[in-house]
This record gives C-alpha cells, sequence and structure tokens, in this order.
C-alpha cells in the first residue's frame, strides 16, 4: 500500500488540538470534508462515530485508526493527524492516543478497505515509524515521513 495514494499535504496535521474524542472526530470530519466537494462533515462524523460506538478504534501504543464507509464517498481518504497532546481514546491498552489515520472508505470498497487497513496496522506497528511521526514539527514534515516510510516498506 502506497500511503501517497490515499494521503495529501492537505490531509495531514500536525500538533492538533486533542481535547476529546468526540471534539477530535467533529473536528477532523470538518476538515476532510472541507478537502473534498462530495462529502459532508456530518455524514464523516456520523459514521466514524457510529464505527466507534461498535468499539475503539484505538489500538494500542498511542495510536488508533478511525474508519468507516460513507455512501457519498467516491474514493479512500486518508489523514494524518499528530496531536498535540494525547487524548483518551478507549484504546485497548488504555493508552491516551496522540497519532491517528482516520479513513474514510466508499462503501462498496469491502475488500480494499480491509486491505488499507492491514497495511496502515502493518507501518504503525513499527516503532520507528511512530516515533518519526510524532518527532515531526510540521505538517509537512509528517507528510513527508509518512510518504517515505510507506516508500520503504514497500521495497
Amino acid at each position: 500500500m502506497q500511503l501517497s495514494t490515499i494521503l495529501s499535504p492537505e490531509r495531514t496535521v500536525c500538533n492538533m488540538p486533542g481535547v476529546s474524542k468526540k471534539r477530535f472526530l467533529t473536528s477532523i470530519s470538518e476538515h476532510i470534508a472541507e478537502s473534498s466537494s462530495s462529502l459532508s462533515a456530518d455524514a464523516i462524523y456520523n459514521a466514524l462515530l457510529a464505527r466507534e460506538q461498535l468499539g475503539s478504534t484505538g489500538i494500542g501504543n498511542g495510536i488508533a485508526i478511525p474508519h468507516c464507509r460513507v455512501q457519498e464517498c467516491t474514493q479512500i481518504i486518508g489523514t494524518l493527524v499528530q496531536l498535540d497532546e494525547g487524548i483518551d481514546f478507549d484504546a485497548i491498552d488504555s493508552q491516551q492516543v496522540d497519532l491517528l489515520f482516520v479513513l474514510i472508505v466508499p462503501a462498496e470498497e469491502t475488500d480494499e478497505h480491509l486491505r488499507v487497513l492491514s497495511g496502515l496496522a502493518r507501518l504503525f506497528h513499527q516503532e520507528t515509524f511512530c516515533q518519526a511521526l510524532r518527532d515531526a514539527s510540521s505538517s509537512d514534515e509528517l507528510y513527508q515521513t509518512a510518504i517515505r516510510f510507506s516508500e520503504q516498506s514497500q521495497s
């Protein structure tokens, strides 16, 4: 999986205020909707919230991969976020979350959805990848770091 196919500099946010899980989901839904003319913030938020109610997407070690299918979505959209401080995300290890990759997928893309989630989980289980993301001091540096690691893991 090449992150560059689903992630853009506009959807990479460094030092985003954390506050709470619900506030994060609201803010990130608005951010994603701003960069996509076919998606509304309400549709994204409602789908992300419904998915979180099924079980937390906090995978441990300060990482969460909130994901959902949205009917109006026409292509897979990724958004990478580094929070300025960790938030409670009901993660499986009860740790605060400070790195998130939000994935919005077209409703009919079941197989691709699972393939991308699997690729993201592999990336985020690399300690050096996560530390490099945490060390980034700008959105551009965060984006470049993610893309570089993604390309390296493909070779």
